[in-house]
């Protein structure tokens, strides 16, 4: 089993005036994929250092292989999600943000509007999801099945790529 933390970023969340309504859809998908244990969550203010630091500390601490955010990845003035998430990565991994655009782009032309990322930290891999519970949905179910072999190479349990 994969331990996942997820993090949503949302001022309005965090201070208990909006229910968290994408946090509960990825535990809900992860669950079904019977291979991932969702150990952290927490609910964040759109805060670069809260996020960033939060982000940082669960991979220095090895408490989740993997960190899946849901917010903070339009272009209001207080979405820095990204912007977190490139400040605690050692390296990017670009494919993956690229393979959820193009995939949403299928469903909508605003998809080219997110500005999310993914990258690594120590044994920990990070990937900035939508905020809308739907979008949540639509992009996980696209990296969901390609994620165990990314994570068994990080974590060492796995070789080449190569079929």
């Amino acid at each position: 089993m994969f331990r996942v933390g997820i993090i949503t970023a949302s001022d309005k969340g965090a201070a208990g005036q909006r229910e968290d309504k994408s946090g509960p859809v990825i535990r809900e998908l992860l669950e079904a994929a019977g291979q991932y244990a969702v150990t952290q969550y927490v609910i964040l203010p759109d805060e670069r250092e809260q996020l960033r630091d939060t982000m940082a500390a669960w991979c220095d601490q090895g408490l989740v292989d993997l960190i899946l955010t849901t917010g903070g990845t339009g272009f209001s003035p207080r979405d820095f999600t990204p912007e977190a998430t490139a400040d605690v990565c050692q390296r990017m991994v670009p494919g993956i943000p690229e393979a959820m655009r193009a995939a949403s782009m299928k469903i909508t032309p605003r998809a080219m509007l997110t500005r999310g990322v993914a990258g690594i930290r120590g044994g920990t891999l990070i990937v900035n999801l939508p905020g809308s519970p739907k979008a949540v949905r639509e992009n996980l179910e696209v990296i969901l099945e390609s994620l165990p072999h990314g994570l068994e190479i990080l974590a060492g349990t796995a070789g080449e790529c190569a079929r």
